[in-house]
């Protein structure tokens, strides 16, 4: 008999998770849409809904305000979108497979590894291609990847949540001291300056027919490793113990994350902290089930995004605020949270 109190409250947990996850990937992408339209309407120059509509509906070549929205702000709200739903992701698949609640791509080195093979890229091939630029930045993420865990392993009691997030720290300013000095002796900072702060001000269509083949890519993989990482999350000898290859489900879901953020960090620079943040207000709203948790995230990343860039242009009008800046005043202070909490959050 006692054992049905605790049933009914775990059915009625799962029913509210499920709710929520609706909620979420209904009324977020409700909401992704209109803070898209907000960002396409304000800017140097506000354009109201109606020359929007126009645009779309009767585009006129002759029209500067129909040439703004068809070449600078619609690419740019698509591209907070997808940047935003790919570091997102990226935070949740690399938290569920080291259980670790401090992991992110900012963090973990890998935005850091992207940004030091680009300044490489920009210091002896200044008119490298985007494409190049690009896989460049994927072998960048790897190699910050590997020396973050590499210098976290090597640890004597093992690579704690802590520890490695220590690491992340460690080897991101060994790759931004090394970057800054690649910069400073090729006089390259005008070049890479942009990257450093983070930034969608000069996406272009060309950007987006980049980065959305590998965000999508990245997507559908993330998608289909759900229910492998919701299994790795429990730990390495349950998921194993459930027929889990533990093995494989960390080399493609670090594949993932590599391409994600890669091709985020060539169009956009460094956007800090979306994805520790996002993850960790997903589970608390939907739980641990990664096949509910990564799509989510990347809704409410893509929210987050958009609406900071947003934020970015309104500011200091005209000028805008490195979106970077943005982000950051929100991720630090939950990162500094999660820390005094040896990592752990509510659940």
């Amino acid at each position: 008999m006692s054992s049905r109190p605790k049933q009914n409250e775990k059915k009625n947990g799962t029913n509210y998770q499920t709710l929520m996850a609706a909620l979420i990937l209904t009324a977020g992408l409700a909401l992704l849409i209109i803070s898209m339209a907000v960002s396409i309407m304000y800017g140097a120059a506000d354009i109201d809904f109606r020359t929007i509509w126009e645009s779309l509906m009767d585009f006129n070549g002759s029209s500067s305000s129909h040439q703004i929205i068809r070449n600078l702000r619609i690419p740019r709200a698509l591209a907070g979108a997808i940047i935003g739903a790919a570091l997102a992701m990226s935070g949740a698949i690399m938290q569920g497979m080291t259980r670790n609640a401090l992991a992110s791509p900012s963090i973990m080195g890998v935005t850091a590894g992207a940004m030091f093979t680009m300044a490489i890229v920009l210091a002896i091939f200044p008119s490298a291609s985007r494409m190049t630029m690009m896989l460049f930045a994927f072998a960048g993420a790897g190699v910050g990847t590997g020396m973050v865990f590499l210098v976290g392993t090597i640890s004597k009691s093992g690579l704690t949540p802590v520890k490695l997030a220590l690491a992340g720290t460690a080897v991101t300013a060994l790759f931004t001291s090394i970057s800054t000095a690649i910069t400073i002796h090729y006089n390259i900072a005008k070049d890479i300056s942009f990257w450093y702060a983070g930034g969608l001000s000069s996406i272009q269509w060309v950007h987006i027919k980049l980065l959305a083949p590998v965000a999508i890519v990245g997507f559908l993989v993330a998608l289909l490793l759900g229910k492998s990482i919701s299994a790795l999350n429990l730990g390495e000898d349950v998921a194993k113990g459930l027929g889990q290859q533990t093995k494989v489900t960390k080399f493609i879901g670090t594949i993932v994350v590599l391409l994600l953020t890669g091709a985020s960090v060539s169009v956009a620079g460094t956007i800090g902290f979306i994805g520790l943040v996002i993850p960790h207000i997903t589970r608390f709203l939907v739980g641990s089930d990664y096949r509910i948790l990564i799509p989510c995230s990347a809704v409410l990343g893509g929210i987050l995004l958009v609406i900071a860039d947003t934020v970015s242009r309104m500011i200091n009008p005209p000028f805008e605020t490195p979106v970077g800046t943005v982000t950051a005043l929100i991720g630090v202070p939950f990162f500094l949270y999660l820390a005094r909490n040896d990592g752990r959050t509510p659940s």
